[in-house]
């Protein structure tokens, strides 16, 4: 698999409005956009740094991924999300034949347009890792 580039960070937050005025007031980046993933259960914004973005996570359930990783582990990072060239799809296949385990067998729609999938954490040093292409 080809990756270009860190595509995004996410960041699990109880609450957005609550989370933003320490991003845009006392580091100064600027949210560009906030919108649902309903099949997600989460709301998201995002901001960005560079060519990197960081993106908050809200959710909008109490049986969301998100409520789940807040309960658990607090606030804090979620998960890394790698930009891949050759397409998400493909990165899947690559994974599956390297015996990596995934969270997901195919690609599917996320925030912002992007087609992303998941490898789980205990194939990935611990780190839950998104995969993405636009």
């Amino acid at each position: 698999m080809k990756i270009s580039k860190i595509e995004h960070l996410g960041i699990a937050v109880e609450s957005i409005e609550k989370a933003l005025p320490y991003y845009e007031q006392v580091l100064g980046f600027e949210c560009y956009n906030i919108e649902t993933v309903e099949d997600q259960k989460v709301r998201t914004a995002f901001l960005r740094v560079g060519e990197t973005k960081i993106e908050l996570l809200e959710p909008t359930s109490p049986d969301s991924t998100i409520a789940k990783f807040l309960e658990t582990r607090g606030q804090g990072i979620h998960h890394i999300a790698y930009k891949v060239e050759d397409g998400v799809a493909n990165a899947l296949a690559e994974c599956e034949a390297k015996e990596v385990r995934t969270i997901d067998k195919a690609p599917r729609n996320g925030a912002e347009g992007l087609h992303i999938a998941f490898l789980h954490p205990k194939a990935t040093q611990g780190v839950l890792t998104e995969l993405c292409e636009e």
